[in-house]
């Protein structure tokens, strides 16, 4: 990897960690991403006995799915379940639409231990949904209260790398400008609701992006691979790209005069560094050394290199980054199975822990 800071630029695509910073992490605070875009993979309850019996005690849907939800009755795994895409506009625009929302997929489903509602995934700012981002998540929120589980369930949503200026160092990330609209509404809602901001890091992406200038044992979150950057050490790509939306979350809350929710003014809160995320590596099954195809000329995406990061990312996050010392990172691995149905580059359909036979790709252990 290259050595100054300005030959370390990482061009980032990302697609789905969820990372929440607390005090006390335990081996049950790694979750994984339950996609189920595929066409041979095992049931919903399958699915369910598959988490309980290796110990994986927190689970990510992308949106409400019914049999999941009736599987998941009594067993005490906490879900962070995501919002459809379709239902945004409407929750948006209409109160009753968010109240029956939380009727329809969380008071039927009493005995399911949600933790939060993610509202809008990697929404781009200047698509067509952007503008129905914070209005929905207002509303949805307010749906929560009312049904009395305002304590109980965080309403949040996942933010893009994309919307960052840079990268590196850390210290330096800012939101572009031309997302302020978009981005501080969220974080000053987020930061006055004590609700963690998602972000989606993937070190797999950024390598894929910048292989002249990333080296793959740092991609891999391999120790003794670190680099300084800004005249701070970081030990792994992973804690980078964290800490770049640390330090652009902490610039807008420090520019907020006063935050204010429901038309009332509070003091200004400091940032606790409660933010979540997801992360996740390919693996097409090919041996180490292998090429994967046309767009890399290197061995990437191999099962090897992905039991390495998998079982790395669950070594570092219990530890804190530069920005944020001493505060594990509650972590959810993209994804459960391999979604042989999933759109975009082949690699994208290959992210999976375990065989659609329940049998684990590569050895890994949920302590």
């Amino acid at each position: 990897m290259a050595s100054t800071d300005n030959d370390f630029k990482l061009t980032m695509l990302l697609f789905c960690l969820l990372l929440l910073t607390s005090f006390h992490l335990t081996a049950g605070q790694v979750g994984t991403f339950y996609g189920r875009l595929g066409n041979n993979l095992p049931s919903s309850a399958a699915t369910v006995r598959l988490y309980q019996q290796n110990n994986i005690r927190r689970m990510r849907l992308f949106d409400p799915h019914g049999p999941t939800l009736r599987a998941l009755n009594g067993t005490n795994i906490r879900l962070m379940m995501g919002v459809s895409h379709s239902d945004l506009r409407d929750l948006a625009n209409c109160p009753q639409a968010a109240s029956a929302w939380v009727r329809r997929n969380i008071l039927r489903f009493p005995n399911v231990t949600f933790r939060q509602i993610i509202v809008g995934n990697e929404i781009d700012p200047a698509s067509e949904l952007g503008p129905f981002v914070f209005p929905a998540i207002q509303n949805v929120y307010r749906a929560v209260r009312a049904a009395g589980l305002g304590g109980q369930i965080k309403v949040s949503t996942s933010i893009s790398i994309n919307l960052l200026t840079r990268y590196s160092p850390p210290q330096a990330a800012r939101f572009k400008c031309s997302v302020n609209w978009f981005i501080r509404p969220i974080v000053e809602f987020v930061t006055e609701t004590n609700a963690p901001l998602h972000f989606n890091v993937f070190p797999f992406y950024a390598y894929l992006n910048d292989r002249r200038n990333i080296n793959l044992s740092f991609a891999l979150l391999q120790p003794n691979s670190g680099v300084v950057l800004g005249g701070v050490y970081y030990d792994n790509l992973f804690y980078v790209i964290y800490d770049a939306f640390i330090a652009a979350v902490d610039k807008i809350i420090a520019q907020a005069p006063q935050l204010s929710l429901n038309g009332i003014g509070e003091e200004k809160k400091t940032p606790d560094g409660r933010h979540s995320g997801s992360s996740g590596h390919g693996s097409d099954g090919s041996h180490p050394g292998r090429s994967i195809d046309a767009l890399t000329d290197g061995p990437i995406n191999t099962l090897q290199n992905a039991r390495i990061y998998i079982n790395n990312l669950m070594r570092v996050v219990r530890n804190g980054t530069p920005m944020r010392p001493a505060r594990p990172i509650e972590t959810y691995i993209v994804s459960m199975f391999d979604e042989n149905l999933r759109p975009g580059p082949s690699y994208d359909r290959t992210f999976g822990i375990f065989l659609p036979n329940g049998q684990p790709k590569f050895p890994f252990r949920f302590r």
